[in-house]
């Protein structure tokens, strides 16, 4: 089993907005690909201005199958592109 730690960094004062683009656009197609994630939330103390996932897999086959997947799915590539605008 692999466990997949990410932590994202925002722009000060850009966090909610961050989350709400993400809620609204990226985690249902995440989520379709990924599955549900042991962790998803924001940081309350140290860096504010983070959030953190945590993914699990089976093995590294399956990991590289399912961020393939979700790479590859047009509706996350959309996401990606209006969450670095």
């Amino acid at each position: 089993m692999i466990f997949d730690h990410r932590t994202y960094t925002c722009r000060p004062g850009t966090i909610k907005k961050h989350m709400k683009l993400y809620e609204d656009n990226g985690w249902a197609v995440q989520s379709k690909h990924l599955g549900q994630p042991v962790l998803y939330g924001a940081v309350e103390t140290g860096n504010v201005n983070s959030y953190v996932h945590v993914w699990v897999y089976e093995n590294a086959a399956d990991r590289a199958a399912k961020r393939a997947a979700l790479a590859a799915d047009p509706d996350w590539q959309a996401y990606l592109k209006i969450s670095s605008d």
